[in-house]
């Protein structure tokens, strides 16, 4: 990302605050308390088993029958909407259709409990319509048979418009069960006047110069994501044995002493303070940070690469309004509704064409006004490139519960050790 992102107008009228607490959010619903949310709700794989991929006798079965009614019930995260409501009112007068719309969902793991006796049950969760991360949860979710396949000749919008990186999501293949809301994104920040440019990931590892003065996150999978990324493994086709080499890599990392603490989200003060020079980061963070603090710090995707997170509509398996559903999801997806989304929520924009309407709504505004839509639209923070596009992959996938606890056992120690 280039310094002039790092002055952006647009953080000036809350984007990062508003990606901080989403963030944030997701952090907490990770891996590192996945075990206490697992034994919580008693969950080891339960409900029918289903292929990765809805079959397409799946997909009749499900939407045979079903129509319209009205009423979309529309469970989703705080601060993922402007709180008018702009665009479900465009959705009422176009369709007719009546939206109860709930800020419900604060973390996945404590959401995954909270609907999972219904869903197993075979009732309704009060729900239509979800917005889910891709987590481990949302493999629980898709092969406990809780999500209704999708009817993509009902997503006309979506086919037309949606990034071409979305249709390649490793978590869900072909979209069987979910497409995109939003996306957020993690490289490294750093100190350009004790670091000088930092470039890929090996900085971390064979400067030492930064001996005591790196930063790593806590979140075992975000911390497993460098180390694969770092063996050159794409996180999301990774294999047992990766896991292996790539902690390996880690703990070469922790015993040269490059390490100064694995973080929360505490590290953005440890960054602050010159605790740490260079760290793995969330990048709305260091925008909030440079923008009331008045720093200066660089945030970059690493040659290696950075991940990507993505939170993705879905239907629950037991929605009594799924025709309403869709409809909304593909709703999202026309040009004009996706860029007035994204100029509140100043996430990734699954939608290219949005960058063209945003650019064209601001050149009839004036001012601060129009500086600000303009910068947002330009922001490769919302709109990256297809060579930035590249450079970001997906979280590993589990298939099991096993795989999960495999995956912990191999990382745990080098954050608790």
């Amino acid at each position: 990302m280039s310094a002039s992102n790092m002055s952006d107008p647009t953080l000036l009228r809350g984007l990062t605050q508003r990606r901080f607490g989403r963030r944030d959010a997701l952090r907490l619903s990770g891996l590192a308390g996945l075990g206490a949310a697992l034994a919580a709700c008693g969950v080891q794989g339960q409900g029918t088993q289903a292929p990765p991929s809805a079959e397409p006798d799946a997909v009749a079965k499900f939407w045979n029958g079903k129509v319209k009614n009205g009423t979309l019930n529309f469970a989703n995260w705080p601060l993922y909407m402007d709180p008018k409501r702009p665009e479900l009112k465009k959705f009422t007068a176009k369709t007719g259709i009546k939206v109860n719309y709930q800020e419900v969902i604060q973390e996945m793991g404590p959401w995954f409990a909270k609907v999972q006796p219904q869903l197993s049950a075979g009732q309704s969760i009060g729900y239509d319509l979800m917005v889910i991360t891709n987590s481990f949860q949302f493999t629980q979710f898709r092969d406990s048979g809780f999500l209704a396949p999708l009817d993509h000749s009902k997503l006309p919008n979506y086919a037309k418009n949606v990034a071409a990186a979305y249709k390649k999501e490793a978590f869900d293949p072909g979209n069987a069960y979910s497409i995109p809301w939003a996306s957020g994104m993690t490289g490294i920040a750093y100190d350009e006047n004790k670091t000088g440019k930092i470039t890929k990931l090996a900085d971390l590892w064979d400067n030492p110069a930064l001996k005591g003065k790196v930063g790593m996150f806590s979140d075992i999978q975000e911390l497993a994501n460098f180390g694969l990324l770092k063996i050159g493994v794409d996180p999301a086709k990774s294999t047992a044995d990766d896991w292996e080499r790539a902690a390996g890599e880690l703990r070469k990392q922790k015993d040269a002493g490059l390490v100064r603490n694995y973080y929360d989200q505490s590290y953005v003060e440890a960054l602050g303070s010159g605790e740490v020079w260079a760290t793995q980061a969330w990048s709305g963070d260091i925008f909030q940070k440079n923008i009331s603090d008045g720093t200066n710090f660089k945030f970059i995707i690493p040659e290696e690469g950075g991940t990507i997170w993505t939170d993705n509509f879905a239907i629950p398996i037991t929605a009594k309004n799924p025709v309403d559903a869709i409809t909304a999801m593909d709703f999202f997806y026309e040009t004009a509704n996706a860029s007035t989304l994204a100029e509140f929520i100043s996430y990734v924009c699954p939608v290219p064409s949005a960058q063209a309407d945003m650019r064209s709504r601001a050149a009839k505004l004036t001012g601060e006004d129009k500086d600000a839509l303009l910068a947002l639209a330009n922001s490769k923070l919302v709109f990256p490139t297809a060579a930035e596009y590249a450079k970001l992959h997906y979280y590993v996938s589990f298939e099991a519960t096993s795989e999960q606890q495999k995956f912990q056992k191999t990382f745990e120690p080098i954050v608790l050790g």
